[in-house]
């Protein structure tokens, strides 16, 4: 391990036309949430991403209250295969399923959190930066590897920018949320 990385010098590698916020470790709560799970290759995963609009309609169509911004939760993730990933939408309080429409609990414990500012391309580059702080810190994921594949227990992207209310993607506000695997519970 290169023992003069620190987080400064893992932004300053980053692409700096791109700002963003450094990690930092928030403590959340349980967080009810509906979301359209598939099992897609990296390059199909517009086939998930194009569902989100369809799921925001649909909770507001049933009168739900949003509790945050949209995401993907990256159940599994496979670079050369299938990953299980939910497009997503934070409740204030779950509703009945329907249809293809599932309902869960995002986990309470301890995140590392980064925003980014920017394309969502840029997204693949702070994904690294955030994972070498952790190791650099010495920090566990909730994450176990078997065959190849991650399998997380809560990795999300959250979508605070509307692109229909804001179309410049360089204004564009995406925070990454990874579960750690806690020390102790309720710490």
């Amino acid at each position: 391990m290169n023992e003069d990385l620190s987080v400064e010098s893992v932004v300053e590698d980053m692409d700096r036309s791109k700002p963003v916020n450094l990690p930092k470790i928030v403590r959340r709560g349980e967080q009810p949430y509906v979301a359209i799970r598939r099992s897609v290759r990296m390059e199909e995963f517009p086939t998930i991403a194009d569902r989100l609009p369809q799921l925001i309609g649909w909770v507001l169509g049933q009168g739900l209250e949003m509790a945050g911004a949209p995401f993907f939760r990256y159940r599994t993730i496979d670079m050369d295969g299938e990953s299980e990933v939910e497009a997503g939408v934070p409740l204030a309080s779950a509703p009945e399923p329907e249809g293809d429409i599932r309902v869960g609990t995002l986990p309470a414990g301890h995140y590392a959190t980064i925003t980014h500012l920017g394309h969502f391309e840029g997204l693949l580059a702070v994904t690294k930066a955030l994972r070498e702080w952790a190791e650099h810190e010495g920090l566990e994921w909730d994450m176990t590897v078997v065959d190849g594949v991650e399998h997380w227990g809560c990795r999300l992207e959250s979508y605070k920018t509307d692109p229909r209310a804001e179309p410049d993607p360089a204004n564009w506000e995406t925070e990454l949320a990874f579960r750690l695997a806690d020390v102790a519970p309720g710490e």
